[in-house]
């Protein structure tokens, strides 16, 4: 099986650093984050947001940023979904409801293919 850790050091860290804080005013937040997200947004925006990227302002926890994240679609299904149940059960997981179930690899397999953009994602986040 794909090690979500390594996947989000050699491809998130950089930004949103080691313990997934990000930079204040530069790059936001995924700890304390990425459940609000599936909360807010639905289970399918992680992956639409991991697989197309995203460009814009958006709000993070009362702080504005306006940057862009890469898309990461050149990642494997395998390694979206491993990356994003670290990141929602390192962090998160007191945040997800009850019922929450690990993201599997068809979940990203099923948004590739789209022709969706960065801002197609900030749309569906600031309709």
């Amino acid at each position: 099986s794909v090690d979500g850790a390594a996947v989000y050091a050699a491809n998130c860290a950089s930004c949103h650093q080691a313990n997934g804080l990000g930079l204040a005013g530069a790059f936001p937040p995924v700890a304390g984050h990425a459940a609000e997200l599936v909360a807010e947004q639905g289970r399918d925006y992680l992956p639409l947001l991991l697989m197309y990227g995203l460009q814009g302002q958006i709000v993070v926890q009362g702080a504005s940023y306006n940057g862009v994240m890469p898309a990461w679609s050149a990642l494997s299904d395998d390694e979206l979904a491993a990356v994003t149940n670290h990141m929602l059960e390192t962090w998160d997981a007191s945040a997800l409801p009850d019922d929450h179930t690990s993201y599997a690899a068809a979940e990203f397999a099923a948004v590739r293919g789209q022709d969706l953009t960065a801002a197609d994602i900030l749309e569906r986040r600031n309709p």
